[in-house]
């Protein structure tokens, strides 16, 4: 990956710091995004002591509109774009479907539908631009098999996979190739956020699951549209 520009999103902590770990050190130079800048620093750290480059970009994809500018800025800074990662999601509440209030619809639907859609917007010229741009957005199971009290998230989720499949449907006949991954059972804050009463360390750490979204970043790499479960 040396040479290659990568933008990972969430990647202040949990899976997204992790996969940003690993594509620098397979070469790439990587643009750091996630809300709070102390999360970029601490993952900056780790790539500059293992001799990789990283460039911290602070941004709350909350705010739509700070999305749009994404594109033309990484043009104007790098002159291309080979990656996107799209990690970043939020778990608002779990709640019976019937509860589900307004403001927590909206806050869900913000980072894991809005937020791929605008990235996907802003980032689709130069992904299609580059010699063999790859993107990767994370998904979760619950996508596909709804449980009580999931409602919220499930849709959310399910909504982002089907903008992804589009997407990739769109450009099958260019060198972009776009695909979804399912990490599984990670131990991240979404998940312990999720399931507070489970005991540590019974899950798999994210650094255990950067090395396979990294994959599907590599030239090598030939599906799109695929829905990857780790």
């Amino acid at each position: 990956m040396q040479g290659l520009v990568a933008l990972v999103t969430g990647a202040g902590r949990g899976i997204g710091a992790a996969v940003a770990i690993e594509l620098a050190r397979r070469g790439a130079h990587v643009v750091l995004t996630a809300r709070t800048r102390g999360g970029l620093e601490e993952t900056d750290d780790i790539i500059r002591a293992a001799g990789g480059t990283a460039t911290l970009l602070p941004l709350d994809l909350v705010q739509g509109d700070a999305i749009d500018p994404l594109g033309p800025t990484l043009y104007d800074r790098f002159g291309r774009l080979d990656i996107l990662v799209h990690a970043a999601a939020v778990l608002v509440r779990l709640t019976p479907v019937a509860h589900i209030q307004p403001k927590d619809w909206d806050a869900s639907f913000a980072i894991n539908v809005s937020a791929a859609w605008r990235l996907i917007r802003t980032m689709d010229p130069l992904l299609r631009a580059a010699p063999a741009g790859r993107a990767v957005v994370l998904t979760d199971g619950r996508a596909a098999d709804p449980h009580a009290y999931w409602g919220l998230y499930g849709a959310a989720k399910a909504a982002q996979e089907h903008l992804v499949r589009s997407w990739a449907a769109e450009t099958a006949t260019t060198p972009l190739r776009v695909n979804l991954v399912d990490p599984g059972p990670t131990a991240t804050r979404l998940r312990a956020a999720a399931y507070p009463g489970e005991p540590p360390n019974t899950q798999k750490p994210p650094d255990q699951a950067a090395p396979g979204i990294a994959d599907l970043c590599e030239l090598a790499e030939s599906r799109t549209g695929a829905l990857v479960t780790l």
